[in-house]
């Protein structure tokens, strides 16, 4: 393709033609997933016992939607095989240097689902934060941060509440601590947790 005697390199017909289609699918694909969601708005709309199944739906609607929108872009663009294979080996071997941390986020999200380590509404402890999460993404989780005792908190940040009350502020964990920490749920199996007072009594 040539503009003002400028020829760039890789454009022609065929191409103009599959980045189109490409742009029409991303399209399509972001309009489907907010119909999906709007869908499931009006469905759940009311009811706030099926809150939390509000939000996995909305996941299982996002990873659904990605994977259409990965193997649509990968049907127009790679017709021949030949490149494909090359192109996705170029394509890992960068993504193992490059976006280490990424990948780890990632395989954590889908450990997190698999595992049912958590779920939004639970309280955990993750990465040396607790409190409630309030949102579970692809790469981070979102906690509503409760505070802890001195005996138990880190130098920093520095924390001014120091009995189990929410502290105000959003904290935002990448999905890769999983693998890094022990995740301490106080919501899972049992819904109540054990607590010590130590009552001295003189003779």
């Amino acid at each position: 393709m040539e503009f003002y005697g400028i020829h760039f390199v890789g454009l022609n017909p065929e191409n103009g033609r599959k980045l189109l289609v490409t742009l029409a699918l991303v399209v399509a694909v972001v309009i489907l997933r907010w119909v999906l969601r709007a869908m499931t708005r009006v469905l759940i709309r009311g009811n706030t016992e099926l809150w939390r199944g509000r939000f996995w739906t909305h996941q299982g609607i996002s990873v659904l939607c990605g994977i259409i929108l990965i193997i649509g872009i990968i049907s127009i663009w790679f017709d021949n095989p030949a490149r494909l294979g090359t192109f996705v080996g170029l394509v890992t071997a960068g993504m193992a240097f490059a976006l280490q941390k990424v990948i780890t986020s990632l395989a954590g999200y889908f450990v997190i689902l698999r595992g049912n380590t958590f779920s939004v509404g639970d309280r955990i402890v993750m990465g040396d934060v607790r409190g409630d999460v309030v949102a579970l993404g692809f790469m981070q989780t979102t906690i509503m941060e409760m505070g802890q005792p001195p005996a138990v908190q880190s130098a920093d940040p520095a924390m001014w509440v120091h009995s189990r009350q929410f502290t105000g502020r959003i904290v935002t964990i990448s999905n890769s601590e999983i693998f890094n920490k022990p995740v301490y749920n106080y919501s899972r199996e049992f819904p109540y947790i054990w607590d010590e007072m130590k009552i001295p009594i003189t003779y």
